[in-house]
């Protein structure tokens, strides 16, 4: 019965705590609409947003107030809420890699994901890939993302069975040949504006949020937080190690792979869009467990809420 209580204890506190946190969340996405080189006046971005959610007729979108409703609508508005969804997707992240790898340094970059998205990316606009138009340079980074999480597990694989150690190491290998082949990819260009491009790219920016590139972040992070949530048993079980799992018969190395392919998914994504942003996925996490604690039932709301605020 005492340890019904403190559950239920528990249980309320991560509730107030989410409640709170999504209360500011909302509260920032409205201000954050105000921060920005034109000055809008709130009352002007109110009616804008009442124009286009709510369907009301305030007359901001005609006449010499027009550009009102592409500064807010068309510009803050999706890049506000693509750092939102990457932020809550790269905490997200960093929780399942600190997991598998059993590591408190572990960030979504850490098995190469970001380093192998950083290579795609980078190869196609130094090499001119163009063959998907527009969507090329993020089809290629989301590929590279993809690959070198694939190339992390099999070299893992090799001589045996897949544990953390392993995984990490591969990682960190798999990292370093992607950086350096990115680096003598744009070392050895002599075309200045790309060369220029990349460098914009590498340092990470949420100026290329448009309405169109916004659904498809949305879903995976939302999809993945659902079936995250769902696997907080098995993440905590990752923490406790390989020998633990099998005597209570859980197969660790097909949920180590599942996990895997979803996280690069969700980074794939974001790089897609926002090129490399660190820091989230490593600090979060570690900010959100001097609260919650290692559970994973209250960790994983908590840092997706928490990390899309941040962002």
């Amino acid at each position: 019965m005492v340890k019904q209580i403190s559950k239920n204890n528990q249980n309320s506190y991560v509730l107030i705590i989410s409640i709170i946190l999504l209360a500011l969340l909302s509260a920032s996405l409205v201000l954050s609409i105000n921060f920005g080189v034109a000055d809008v006046p709130i009352e002007d971005i109110i009616k804008v947003l009442g124009e286009e959610i709510l369907g009301l007729d305030y007359g901001i979108s005609t006449g010499s107030n027009v550009f009102l409703k592409d500064i807010v609508w068309e510009l803050r508005v999706p890049r506000i809420l693509l750092g939102m969804f990457a932020g809550g997707g790269l905490a997200l992240c960093g929780c399942i890699m600190q997991a598998v790898v059993k590591n408190p340094l572990a960030n979504p970059y850490i098995l190469g994901i970001s380093s192998g998205a950083t290579l795609g990316a980078t190869s196609a606009i130094m090499l001119g890939f163009t063959m998907i138009g527009n969507l090329s340079i993020g089809f290629s980074a989301f590929l590279g993302a993809l690959i070198s999480s694939y190339v992390v597990y099999i070299i893992a694989h090799i001589g045996g069975r897949t544990n953390s150690v392993k995984l990490l190491l591969a990682g960190m290998a798999v990292n370093a040949l992607c950086s350096a082949f990115s680096s003598f990819i744009v070392y050895t260009s002599a075309d200045a504006e790309r060369t220029q491009k990349v460098t914009f790219w590498l340092m990470g920016s949420l100026a290329g949020g448009r309405w169109s590139s916004i659904a498809p972040v949305a879903v995976i992070v939302l999809g993945s937080s659902i079936f995250f949530l769902t696997q907080f048993r098995n993440l905590n079980l990752l923490l406790m190690g390989d020998e633990v799992a099998i005597s209570l018969g859980t197969d660790l190395n097909r949920i180590r792979k599942i996990f895997l392919i979803l996280v690069s998914l969700i980074v794939g994504r974001i790089v897609w869009n926002c090129g490399t942003i660190g820091f989230v996925g490593l600090i979060i996490p570690h900010l959100v467990r001097i609260f919650v604690g290692t559970d994973h039932r209250k960790l994983i709301p908590i840092s997706i809420l928490i990390g899309a605020l941040f962002l």
